[in-house]
């Protein structure tokens, strides 16, 4: 069982940056790919970026690769996301998840998932 909490959402103007981070409980968080998620208002849950159990490995959506930098601290059970040049299609609630398999960008292939932290991106 693993227990997901975020933090860090706000609000930032176009261009601006944002950091988000989440922290897992639990002792084998190790043992989890972990990924961001986020939804708009109106639309399906997305995949934003997962990082790889030991954190040698990264993916990205299309439309965040060379803006959003997603890494982990497994001593810290932590798992953060760098937002840089945000733009207002970037407002969503995002979500941290939990899963066991690397490069997976559905929803279902997720075990478990935080609650989820605001993010709006003005113009």
């Amino acid at each position: 069982q693993v227990q997901l909490v975020e933090s860090g959402g706000g609000l930032v103007q176009a261009g601006g940056s944002l950091s988000l981070s989440c922290a897992a409980s639990g002792r084998t968080f190790s043992t989890y790919v972990m990924a961001w998620f986020r939804q708009a208002p109106g639309k399906e849950r997305e995949f934003v970026a997962a990082i790889s159990w030991s954190g040698g490995s990264t993916y990205y959506a299309d439309s965040v690769k060379g803006r959003f930098t997603i890494s982990r601290d497994n001593a810290k059970n932590t798992v953060n996301l760098q937002m840089n040049s945000l733009r207002p299609e970037d407002t969503a609630v995002y979500y941290c998840a939990a899963g066991r398999t690397y490069l997976r960008v559905g929803v279902r292939e997720y075990d478990y998932w935080g609650q989820g932290t605001q993010v709006t991106v003005s113009s």
